[in-house]
């Protein structure tokens, strides 16, 4: 081997090298390859950052047991499955909730509505409950098969899991679905990106 094409495989292992650190670090959130949820393996589906105008809000995460790119694909992937939101400013957690229910409306039909009412009523008094996410807090969003939607803020378990499939697929529309509260954060997350 030349010393020209040495120096040309050396440039291309550090070059893929700081891809794949890059990737694994966003906006000073450590972002996992791989975790494990329920005994299953799960990996990184993508990856993002919700922007509220021109403020960033959360590093948003997607973990799977396959790669999804759909919300159908990602309703149909078997085993567990995580979206996590890690903070990255203060927001009060009472209009987080609202701006979830937001979300379901925004990407459910009217019809479905009714049937997510006592859900999302849940899930606002979750937010309610805790009052103000902190930079560095996280939330995550866990389908968990045989038990449902288990929420986690700040590292403690809310309440009991949501137990509907069709609840977990109305919550994932709102990253998801036809109208998501962030475009590119979509596509982030579904690996488009």
């Amino acid at each position: 081997m030349t010393l020209k094409h040495s120096l040309l495989a050396g440039l291309l292992t550090l070059c893929t090298s700081l891809t794949v650190m890059a990737a694994t670090d966003i906006n000073g959130v450590k972002v996992e390859d791989n975790i494990t949820l329920a005994g299953s393996k799960l990996q990184l589906n993508g990856a993002g950052i919700r922007y509220k105008a021109i403020f960033k809000v959360y590093v948003g995460e997607l973990h799977t047991t396959q790669k999804v790119s759909s919300l159908d694909e990602l309703i149909a992937a078997p085993g567990p499955k995580r979206l996590s939101m890690t903070f990255l400013r203060e927001i009060e957690a009472g209009p987080f909730g609202k701006l979830l229910t937001r979300g379901v409306e925004d990407n459910v039909p009217k019809n479905e509505m009714s049937k997510l009412v006592p859900g999302l009523i849940r899930m606002g008094d979750i937010f309610t409950v805790n009052k103000a996410l902190m930079p560095g807090d996280v939330i995550h969003l866990d389908w968990i098969p045989g038990t449902g939607m288990v929420v986690t803020a700040k590292g403690k378990v809310q309440g009991e899991p949501f137990k509907e499939p069709e609840f977990f697929k109305a919550i994932m529309s709102i990253w998801f679905g036809p109208s998501p509260a962030d475009f590119k954060l979509k596509e982030a997350l579904l690996g488009q990106k």
